[in-house]
């Protein structure tokens, strides 16, 4: 199900820079200025791509470079609002800014589930997977108004046991080492065997795991912004996510699992 998650990923030119507009940025390391919700960014151009996409960690905007919809944005642009954009139809803006942050916590659900649903470890989860993943897809197809009334954290909540399920199967019997929710800010953690490590909501912000076995980890939640992860091998790795990934450090050994992309910003040879 690689192709199904690649459609759980941000197209930015099928959507109408909903993320440039929509939500809310503070001048900070990772953005060059103040952004308050509903504005659109000083970079977005009249065709809604960003006239620095190419430049944007040089000239302040890091933060763009990790961030992504799920998908979320294209889904609201061309089907949620049939292809109708916000600047032709100004009277959308308020619904359609509004539905963003919960049509891509719902995809970023979806993107879950069908990491658990693409393992054979899962098989006896399969069912109750894919009833969930597709009660998920409805309501990403519900009209603005019904999406903005959806209790996300309801949503999360029913979906969190299944795929803490999923997680216990594929991280095997005995599992690796728990370090759920852990503070390894920092940590030195290079060359370590964290295969089938329950390493969910871990903080791991600045942690040395160069050449670290990640190998069927759960990774789900986890802090994992500059995070060294030079010729780590997160092949098999679980509840992975591309935010997750582009926040980190990598370089051309990094292995990473199908469907995720090398962020252009790693460094492109070995050290």
């Amino acid at each position: 199900m690689v192709d199904a998650r690649r459609d759980l990923r941000a197209q930015c030119a099928q959507c109408f820079g909903l993320c440039c507009v929509a939500l809310p940025f503070s001048a900070s390391a990772d953005f060059a200025v103040d952004k308050p919700a509903g504005q659109p960014c000083q970079n977005l151009l009249a065709d809604f791509s960003c006239g620095i996409h190419d430049r944007l960690r040089e000239n302040g905007f890091a933060g763009c470079t990790v961030f992504d919809c799920f998908g979320a944005g294209q889904h609201l642009s061309q089907h949620t609002f049939g292809g109708l954009s916000w600047r032709h139809a100004p009277e959308t803006r308020a619904s359609m800014f509004a539905a963003l942050p919960i049509m891509r916590g719902l995809h970023e659900l979806l993107w879950y589930l069908t990491d658990a649903l693409d393992r054979t470890d899962t098989t006896p989860l399969h069912p109750d997977l894919r009833t969930r993943h597709d009660e998920v897809v409805h309501l990403t197809d519900l009209d603005a108004d019904q999406l903005t009334a959806v209790d996300l954290n309801a949503e999360r909540a029913r979906t969190g046991d299944l795929l803490e399920q999923a997680s216990r199967l594929v991280r095997g019997d005995p599992p690796g080492p728990n370090h759920r929710g852990a503070d390894l800010v920092g940590r030195r953690l290079r060359g370590k065997d964290l295969r089938a490590a329950h390493l969910r909501g871990a903080l791991l912000i600045g942690a040395d795991a160069r050449r670290a076995d990640l190998r069927r980890a759960d990774l789900l939640g986890a802090d994992l912004r500059d995070t060294d992860l030079r010729a780590a091998d997160l092949t098999e790795a679980l509840y992975l996510t591309q935010p997750q990934v582009s926040a980190a450090r990598g370089d051309a050994r990094t292995r990473l699992p199908p469907g995720l992309d090398r962020p252009q910003h790693w460094e492109p040879q070995a050290r």
